[in-house]
């Protein structure tokens, strides 16, 4: 089995949260059979400070490419940053990583 990287955006009112609806919409989308190569793979994440002015996009690339010890086993967790806020009080999360395929 390998492996694919992922990035997929999510909002929610927590982290937690907006994870959970990622993986649910993830499932929906690809089975929940495994090895999608999706965030459906995932079972937490880590949460790591976006810095200023950055990409959030290209710092989850970079991350992924340069294999960042947070974020590089397929069976880990998926990395996750904070890039906005939706108007109605939730936060815009992206997770990133590598997942089972």
């Amino acid at each position: 089995m390998g492996a694919n990287m992922f990035i997929t955006e999510s909002v929610g009112k927590t982290a937690k949260e907006a994870f959970d609806k990622a993986v649910e919409r993830a499932r929906y989308d690809h089975g929940h059979a495994g090895y999608t190569g999706t965030v459906a793979e995932k079972h937490d994440f880590v949460l790591i400070g976006l810095p200023i002015d950055t990409d959030p996009v290209k710092y989850a690339e970079d991350l992924v490419n340069s294999d960042d010890p947070r974020v590089e086993d397929k069976w880990g967790p998926a990395g996750c940053v904070m890039y906005g806020m939706e108007k109605g009080g939730e936060g815009k999360y992206l997770f990133f990583g590598w997942a089972s395929s």
